[in-house]
Formats: C-alpha cells, sequence, structure tokens
C-alpha cells in the first residue's frame, strides 16, 4: 500500500510538527488526509470543518507553505514526493494545533463597516436594483466571499501590518459601497480611506491569486481608491 508523508503542526504559537503516515487514496483531498489522522492515529489532533465540499470555508489551512481549503485540494496536486506539510492558517492566533482563532479577521471587518446599513425601514417599499445596474454588477463577484481567511493569509502585508484591514474585509467594504441601498458609505469610506485601509495596499495580488472562489479583492480595492478619490473631490469627505 502506497504511503503518505504527512507534518502536522502540533501546539498552540509555539509548537512543533509531527509526522504520520497515512495510506494513500484515489481522490484523496488533504481534509480527508487529516480526518484519517484524527480518527485513526491521533484522536486529540484539533482541526476544524464544516461542510466539506467548498461552502463553509472554514477548513482553510496552510498546505506545502500555501493557504487553501483542504476539502477541495486534492493531494495529487500538492504532494511532494509523497509528502505533505499542513499548518494553522497564517497570520491568525493558533488556538492548538490547525484550528485559528479568526477574531482579528472579523473584528477588522467590523472595523472597514463590513454591515449593510440601510435607510429604509418595515414600512417602506423594497428597495428594488436592476440586475444590469453598472454599480451592481462591479461586485457581482466580490458578494461571492464567504469569509474564509485565504486571502487574509495569503496577504504579505498583514504579516507587515497588524493594523492592515486586510483584503477580505476591504472586498467586502467595496461591495456596499456600491449597494445603492446602503447609507452609510461616507462613514465607510473614512474607515477604509486611513492609513491602515486601501490605500496601504500594495496590489502584489496574492489574495487574488489564492482566492478560492477567483474572487479578486485587489481589484475591490482599486475601487475603493476611485471612490475616495471622487467623495474627496466632491467634498463629501
Amino acid at each position: 500500500m502506497a504511503l503518505l508523508r504527512v507534518k502536522v503542526w502540533r501546539g498552540a504559537e509555539q509548537g512543533a510538527f509531527q509526522s504520520f503516515e497515512v495510506p494513500r487514496q484515489a481522490s484523496q483531498t488533504v481534509l480527508d488526509v487529516i480526518t484519517h489522522i484524527q480518527r485513526h492515529l491521533d484522536g486529540s489532533l484539533a482541526y476544524r470543518f464544516a461542510c466539506r465540499v467548498g461552502m463553509c470555508g472554514s477548513c482553510a489551512m496552510t498546505v506545502n507553505g500555501r493557504p487553501r481549503w483542504t476539502c477541495r485540494t486534492h493531494v495529487d496536486t500538492v504532494a511532494e514526493d509523497d509528502t505533505l506539510e499542513v499548518a494553522p492558517l497564517g497570520h491568525l492566533p493558533v488556538i492548538r494545533d490547525l484550528v485559528t482563532d479568526m477574531t482579528p479577521f472579523f473584528d477588522k471587518w467590523a472595523r472597514a463597516r463590513g454591515q449593510f446599513s440601510g435607510a429604509r425601514s418595515r414600512h417602506d417599499d423594497f428597495a428594488r436594483i436592476a440586475p444590469d445596474d453598472a454599480d451592481r454588477r462591479q461586485v457581482d463577484a466580490g458578494i461571492e466571499c464567504i469569509g474564509c481567511g485565504v486571502c487574509y493569509a495569503a496577504c504579505d502585508l498583514v504579516s507587515w501590518s497588524a493594523d492592515y484591514l486586510g483584503p477580505a474585509a476591504l472586498n467586502r467594504a467595496w461591495t456596499l459601497v456600491c449597494d445603492a441601498r446602503d447609507a452609510a458609505n461616507p462613514a465607510r469610506l473614512r474607515a477604509v480611506g486611513g492609513d491602515a485601509g486601501c490605500h496601504a495596499c500594495h496590489t502584489q495580488m496574492g489574495c487574488s491569486e489564492r482566492c478560492p472562489k477567483k474572487i479578486s479583492p485587489t481589484a475591490g480595492i482599486a475601487g475603493l481608491k476611485r471612490a475616495l478619490a471622487r467623495a474627496l473631490l466632491k467634498g463629501e469627505l
């Protein structure tokens, strides 16, 4: 039987890799490998997953040095000499083993004013936006973000600047800036226009390259820069 040699991070921030041998299977995903270790070799291994089909994003980890969804990553595409290295998602505190604390990631969504703020009440008629509306079509891809954190882990700037809001939070802000129903855009633009916001992006496109949903946060960040420039020229900020 062919075996896969797997090094898995154990411990918290201070820890080490532990080696396991896992049977190699056809159509095997990295999540399958981690599940085999937890169920058959070491029941104390901590990791996170839910849907197993690329819907929730909770199984994101660092595989051979790159952030990925482990449920949609086949071993055949990433194993090097029948070897895998699996670590927690980068740029986030490690709780234990492969489980990270996502609090800083979602706190930055909040700092970027990532919540919808409508102007209508339940007593008003529904706000309607045509499917072919130009602003709406600009964010067709961006609204598909599921908050998995892969882009955040792939962004070098996040590692250099702890205050940087990150590509996911800025992408979320961009989708709301383009939403004609939202009433909080002046405050949102001020939130993403500071030193830790969109102008800090170096446009290296690591986030866009690694996004499993093929979203380009880089494009959304560029849109925020344009929106900020227009608002400043109009005296709205």
